[in-house]
């Protein structure tokens, strides 16, 4: 099926792409969010008559994400977790945890979905180097430093 790229979307197009994708995807995920229209020639012609605006829009979209960069790159946080033996976490650090924690310090919206745990949750104390999706290709690295709770 063939749609017309509304927004840009990394590993498939950018805006104003036609491009070919499964009908599944198109009709449960890029239509319903406005991230793509049908590929006939009156959408065509229309997205031809607006893509002024869209890009305008866009180049804001990435204008906010670079300064969302800006804002988490090398950022440290500090997560207190409970501990048991052999410096192991009774449970784990999630990426929901860590993004209320990134949130919280640096004024960011963060969502859980954005935080890319390779290797699943933190189940040990230390210190990690996680990226954060921002936008497109733009990815923020930040440190997390699991730290042993206090007893009191």
């Amino acid at each position: 099926m063939q749609v017309i790229l509304v927004e840009s979307v990394s590993n498939l197009g950018r805006l104003g792409d036609v491009v070919d994708v499964r009908s599944g995807y198109a009709r449960n995920y890029l239509l319903p969010r406005g991230i793509a229209r049908m590929a006939t020639p009156e959408n065509r012609r229309e997205l031809e008559a607006q893509r002024a605006e869209l890009e305008r829009l866009e180049a804001e979209k990435l204008a906010a994400a670079r300064h969302e960069h800006e804002k988490l790159d090398g950022q440290t946080v500090t997560i207190q977790a409970r501990v048991g033996a052999e410096e192991k976490l009774f449970g784990s650090v999630s990426a929901g945890d860590i993004a209320d924690a990134l949130t919280a310090a640096s004024g960011v919206e963060v969502e859980k979905r954005n935080i890319r745990l390779p290797e699943g949750p933190l189940r040990t104390t230390g210190t990690f180097e996680i990226s954060v999706h921002v936008h497109g290709d733009l990815d923020a690295n930040i440190n997390v430093v699991v730290e042993a709770e206090d007893e009191g």
